[in-house]
């Protein structure tokens, strides 16, 4: 007779170095999957401390109140006493440190795994802190052999071998996945690839939620040997999987729409905005709105991620704003219902032209002038942060930051940027995405050309390649690391490629001092660029 065993993932948002809070949380689950009959709950990759700690992981203190947490942890799992729990925690023995999941039933831990293929790529460095271990491990429960494997060990062929090896026929694997654009399916490309071919099972276990510039995106599934998809929780939200495994088979059941890649970014910001928020114990934030279409699309994500109550937009015209931009502001602020307030800057930009009328005497308008403007709009918002506790969000877009159409001090002031990572041409498709679910961002702010309003007649495409020209450019040259001639071979004219390029190449000092802000592509500036500010290489191509 076939055995019968429920398996159990918990997605579940954990915060780094909350081991009470993400204790509880697992806990939660813990009750949940017990009152659905489960037999095993699997949660995600260091879901005890939550990932990634970062150079936490260097501090023995660290570890300590790891230990004390997984002991505590396993005493009050007691009064499910059927359950059996796997628990990613960080690990120290013998002066090496593991990535490690420990099966925890009757009150303590029955074995522990712990990671082989240590990721030191992307936004990755477990190389820095993990020693990989090589050894398998296996359990029994009703007559069926769940092996275990811990996220980037399934994306090489070994560690699922080495598991079916030694005898197991479902592959349970925590993971610490971060979202970006296509990921999901590269994902069960992956999966398929080194773990179906074994003819292996699979249960993943994803994370979810925001942690600093990473957003997770649970989307946790199940495959069956032959690699078919058998069941996935929804993403960007908490969730409880459970699928009945016959044999060694997962049962089919339900599978959450994932939707347009649009959905999936405006998501990803939203949740992105709300963690980072309420985590770091933020009362609210601030958006500096401008009446263009990069503040329009922050506001709106501000106001979804943490509720109208909470956001405030503060409008600075200057003597170059142009009435439809303090209209359009005015409207969208109505609409989304939020605390609208208006600060001129031309009494403070022409105090500022007094002051130094002696040291620019003689000299023409040039963009010293220009950027006054950005930093005083900058130090305003960064006083009433000070005052009132909200954050400030920046709103540059991730076109603007490859080629530093940004001023420091100025309008990259601020606390979080939400959009740092979406270039233009996304950033209306999200607008529109936004849209069509209610009608917040006026259409004239879609319509009208984008400018920076910094003096008159001012238009970005004076100082910039047409944004659908930038956008192939940074997406070929940045994202995808394509050289020179291959981004000229794709059709892009050749003195817009070097110009771009330089540009990408001089602003790096900027980007530096950017704010952290969400990733949702493979490649954004931040963690996974990170490329020498002082640098004489001129790349030829």
């Amino acid at each position: 007779m076939s055995s019968h065993v429920r398996v159990a993932v918990a997605q579940i948002n954990c915060t780094v170095g909350d081991f009470e809070g993400n204790s509880r949380r697992i806990l939660d689950m813990a009750h949940r999957a017990a009152e659905a009959g489960a037999d095993i709950l699997l949660t995600p990759e260091l879901s005890l401390s939550g990932y990634p700690p970062e150079d936490l992981l260097l501090r023995r203190a660290f570890y300590a109140a790891s230990d004390e947490a997984l002991d505590k942890l396993a005493a009050q799992l007691l009064q499910w006493p059927t359950l059996r729990v796997i628990v990613g925690h960080p690990l120290q023995r013998e002066g090496r440190r593991f990535n490690a999941a420990s099966l925890v039933h009757d009150g303590a831990v029955h074995g522990t795994y712990c990671k082989h293929d240590l990721p030191n790529y992307d936004v990755f460095d477990e190389q820095r802190y993990f020693t990989p271990d090589n050894r398998p491990f296996v359990f029994d429960l009703k007559g069926t052999r769940f092996g275990i494997n811990i996220c980037e060990d399934t994306w090489f062929p070994y560690a699922p071998e080495c598991a079916r090896s030694s005898g197991a026929q479902v592959l349970l694997v925590p993971n610490g996945s971060p979202f970006h654009l296509g990921k999901q399916a590269q994902r069960l490309d992956v999966m398929r690839a080194n773990v179906s071919k074994c003819g292996l099972a699979l249960v993943y276990a994803n994370l979810v939620g925001g942690q600093d510039e990473l957003v997770f995106d649970g989307a946790s599934f199940v495959l069956d040997g032959h690699g078919k998809l058998a069941r996935m929780a929804p993403q960007f939200e908490e969730a409880l999987l459970v699928t009945e495994f016959v044999g060694g088979v997962p049962q089919h059941g339900a599978c959450a729409d994932l939707g347009s890649a649009e959905s999936q970014a405006y998501r990803a910001l939203v949740l992105g905005v709300h963690d980072y928020v309420t985590k770091n114990g933020f009362p609210g934030a601030i958006v500096g709105l401008s009446g263009g279409v990069d503040s329009a699309l922050t506001l709106a994500i501000a106001c979804d991620a943490l509720g109208h109550d909470k956001v405030r937009a503060v409008m600075m015209p200057s003597q170059f704003t142009r009435d439809i931009s303090w209209l359009d502001s005015r409207e969208m602020a109505q609409r989304v219902k939020v605390r609208y307030d208006e600060l001129p800057i031309k009494p403070v930009f022409d105090g500022f032209l007094a002051a130094l009328a002696k040291e620019f005497r003689g000299l023409p308008w040039n963009t010293a002038e220009e950027n006054i403007q950005a930093r005083i709009r900058g130090t305003l918002l960064m006083t009433l942060s000070n005052k009132y506790g909200s954050i400030v969000l920046t709103t540059g877009n991730k076109s603007e930051m490859a080629v530093g159409y940004a001023t420091l001090y100025g309008d990259m002031a601020g606390g979080f940027a939400v959009i740092k990572d979406i270039r233009k041409t996304l950033v209306y498709a999200l607008c529109r995405y936004r849209n069509s679910i209610s009608d917040v961002i006026p259409e004239r702010i879609l319509t009208r050309a984008p400018s920076a309003e910094l003096k008159a007649g001012q238009l970005d495409q004076d100082s910039l390649p047409p944004y659908d020209v930038l956008d192939g450019i940074i997406q070929l040259y940045m994202e995808e690391g394509r050289d020179i001639d291959e981004v000229i071979a794709a059709g892009y004219p050749e003195p817009e490629v070097r110009r771009v390029v330089r540009m990408i190449r001089m602003n790096e000092y900027k980007r530096r001092q950017a704010p952290v802000g969400i990733r949702v592509t493979h490649r954004g500036f931040g963690r996974d660029w990170r490329y020498p500010i002082t640098n004489r290489f001129v790349e030829e191509g």
